[in-house]
């Protein structure tokens, strides 16, 4: 774990849907064999989602006008959940296309980048990233994940069952291998029996990897999710969480910092000293990380928190 090759990315009210509503972006993009495609995805997917969700936006109001012209029925929320999915779909596809070129800094330019890292060449096989994004909108939250990164939502009261708002991408998923398979792929086991596609890739999703498609796909899982009361904050995290630690523990450890804030042994420590809730969400994550590492993760670890009683992130 000598290298990180994991990113993060939050931007809060980065797109503002048809009905004024804002909407905001986090995400976890987990790399292998460099920094090139994680870097990428936090330079560029929420810009590149940006543009799709206005494409989208405009033909969203196009239909509804059509709709009404024709007096024919229409589902507002339905048919912005089907604007949201195209639009999380063509984003993933659009940074997918552009992993090829991403420089180790993520720029993915012609010319190529020519910064202190454009020498930066990865000596594996594959190189690539997971991409889970959490999107608040009003009362939903949309999750799209492609790979083993994951997002879970945890409720009051304390003890409530997690949700998990992705399914993982591992080879051995029954689905995932049976797809694998009928496109000629193999999945395989190594040494410690962990399966991997063509014994390299230990997920089955992810985006770059080009060496190892048509088995590895970029097409995101997505989710939408109605909120309710007793929503309290989400999770966003790497595998290096998510191996040492159940949903159950890791919402018990955050919620603890979350109540405690100031008061806790880890607000110090990261410099989170203060009222603010967000000071709190860093609080979370950085003891999250932390725990993970005492549990024995050997894994690069990142951790976003996201506050929905307060919308603090």
């Amino acid at each position: 774990m000598d290298y990180m090759e994991d990113t993060t990315s939050i931007h809060p009210a980065f797109f503002t849907w048809v009905d004024g509503t804002a909407m905001h972006f986090a995400g976890v993009f987990d790399g292998h064999g460099g920094t090139h495609v994680s870097a990428l995805c936090q330079r560029q997917m929420h810009v590149i989602l940006a543009e799709e969700l206005a494409a989208e936006a405009a033909h969203f109001l196009l239909r509804r006008r059509h709709h009404q012209r024709l007096q024919v029925a229409w589902v507002e929320q339905d048919e912005e959940e089907v604007a949201w999915r195209a639009a999380l779909m063509r984003a993933f596809a659009r940074v997918d296309a552009l992993a090829d070129l991403a420089c180790a800094c993520g720029e993915a330019t012609l010319p190529r980048c020519a910064c202190p890292l454009s020498g930066v060449v990865s000596c594996f096989p594959c190189v690539g990233s997971t991409a889970v994004v959490a999107l608040l909108v009003g009362d939903r939250i949309v999750v799209a994940n492609c790979g083993d990164s994951r997002t879970v939502l945890c409720r009051r009261p304390a003890g409530s069952p997690p949700v998990p708002l992705s399914d993982d991408h591992k080879p051995d998923r029954p689905d995932e291998r049976a797809r694998i398979r009928s496109v000629g792929g193999q999945v395989l086991y190594d040494r410690y029996r962990t399966p991997r596609v063509r014994a390299l890739l230990a997920m089955s999703r992810a985006l770059g990897d080009r060496l190892l498609r048509p088995a590895v796909i970029c097409e995101p899982e997505i989710t939408v999710t109605t909120r309710t009361m007793v929503d309290e904050f989400l999770i966003v995290a790497s595998d290096g969480l998510w191996d040492v630690m159940s949903n159950k523990n890791a919402c018990a450890a955050a919620r603890g910092c979350l109540e405690d804030g100031n008061n806790h042994p880890m607000a110090a420590a990261v410099g989170a000293v203060g009222p603010d809730q967000e000071r709190r969400c860093k609080v979370a994550a950085v003891f999250l990380a932390e725990l993970a590492l005492y549990m024995g993760s050997r894994d690069n670890i990142s951790t976003v928190v996201v506050d929905l009683q307060n919308r603090a992130v």
